[in-house]
């Protein structure tokens, strides 16, 4: 094989590979802005108001929103809840909804993506809401 043909192969792998991460990079940043909008306009009150529900039927339960994301989180136990983020370390960026429960000495985690398949422009209240409810079955079944 020739070395000029080599050589002419990397350097356009190199210049796609370059091409492709600033995409990326542009998708993560337009997604991210996205993701602070529905975050605080969606997310957080839908969580407020799960976490006011639960307290009515006695499980109490407290919001927290560290940067980026939004904690439900027993107040009985703080290593059990429910937070969800962005992830941008795949192909195209997500929201992922995490379910953490300690029993006894095992703790058991489960993250999935809110709505398989969709962008952050696509998610509504009703996919955080359907989310959470799932969730707290895993949380609350003993």
């Amino acid at each position: 094989m020739e070395t000029s043909d080599v050589r002419k192969r990397i350097k356009d792998s190199l210049e796609r590979a370059k091409k492709l991460a600033a995409e990326r990079r542009a998708r993560n940043t337009e997604a991210s802005a996205t993701y602070e909008v529905f975050l605080q306009g969606a997310a957080v009150p839908v969580f407020h108001q799960a976490a006011g529900a639960l307290k009515a039927e006695r499980y109490p339960f407290t919001v927290n929103t560290p940067a980026g994301s939004v904690r439900l989180v027993s107040e009985t136990s703080t290593h059990d809840f429910i937070d969800l983020r962005l992830d941008t370390s795949g192909v195209r960026p997500q929201v992922l909804i995490r379910v953490e429960r300690l029993k006894g000495r095992e703790t058991t985690s489960e993250e999935r993506p809110l709505r398989p398949g969709a962008t952050v422009d696509d998610l509504t209240e009703q996919d955080v809401l359907d989310a959470l409810a799932e969730g707290i079955v895993e949380l609350i079944e003993r």
